[in-house]
């Protein structure tokens, strides 16, 4: 009997955590553009007896993305699709977190959409950056949820006169991760399935280290001190919630984004944190 898939693109911390929360007894696809990453997260879910496949996925291209998606469709029928791919502000220059996290985003919502299984279900892991910045003009939000992936870098709203640095850039492409879900929902309800969004705040994995090691980890180090938690997350955290977002006790949620920052937010609508931008 052919065995339901996952496909789990990007395999650091939190990707791992959800391909060992929903893999077991699947075919886990686990893809990552950096094939020492990949490798390493494939071999230690193997070791533990999942059933891995590893392909290497570049997520700024289409082409890639596609044969992604062919490679899912081949191993059997594709229940859950989760992305954790992304960059973060201090890890690269505006145009490639722009690609990355706003494009490459779109690019996975809409070449999964058309191989999702009836049934299934998509989730894409973005930031609690996407509530840290005031709506955009309604115009420039219903374009980011709606022009077709390949022409979301022209838009006016995302040119340098518009997007002044690497953390704006990182903002605009986080809301604009939510604003495509609730578009995209209703593409994928059309298949009979669902997706949705979860925004982490700072999670205790490779990537926060960078920021934290920064010369922007004060700035981190003060919401982590301000928010009504007072602590970062391990990614297990992120994973619990992702396996019922996935799951059938979720089936009435599509289009959603599930905030999970520790208070992170409410502490700058609270004025305890500078709100940015």
């Amino acid at each position: 009997m052919t065995k339901d898939v996952i496909v789990v693109i990007g395999a650091g911390g939190i990707g791992q955590a959800i391909a060992r929360r929903q893999g077991f007894g699947k075919t886990v696809l686990l893809a990552d553009a950096n094939t020492q990453t990949l490798a390493k997260a494939a071999s230690d879910l193997s070791n533990a007896s999942y059933a891995v496949v590893q392909q290497q996925v570049d997520v700024t291209s289409r082409a890639s993305v596609q044969a992604l998606a062919e490679a899912a469709a081949a191993l059997g029928p594709i229940m859950q699709v989760i992305n954790t791919a992304g960059l973060s502000p201090n890890m690269a220059p505006v145009n490639k977190v722009l690609e990355v996290d706003l494009y490459g985003s779109a690019v996975v919502f809409e070449e999964f959409g058309k191989v999702i299984a009836p049934g299934g279900a998509g989730l894409i892991i973005s930031s609690m950056a996407g509530h840290m910045m005031r709506p955009l003009p309604l115009e420039d939000e219903q374009l980011l949820a709606t022009v077709p992936a390949d022409e979301l870098l022209a838009l006016p709203c995302l040119q340098p006169d518009a997007i002044p640095n690497t953390l704006v850039a990182y903002m605009v492409a986080k809301r604009a991760n939510f604003l495509r879900v609730q578009a995209e929902a209703v593409k994928w309800g059309e298949r009979g399935a669902r997706i949705n969004a979860i925004s982490p705040g700072i999670i205790v994995t490779p990537l926060a280290a960078h920021e934290l090691n920064s010369e922007i980890g004060d700035i981190y180090r003060a919401m982590v001190a301000a928010s009504p938690a007072k602590r970062m997350a391990p990614p297990d955290e992120i994973a619990i919630a992702a396996s019922f977002l996935l799951g059938p006790d979720a089936g009435f949620i599509t289009g959603s984004d599930l905030l999970i920052d520790g208070g992170v937010i409410a502490a700058m609508r609270a004025g305890r944190l500078p709100t940015p931008g």
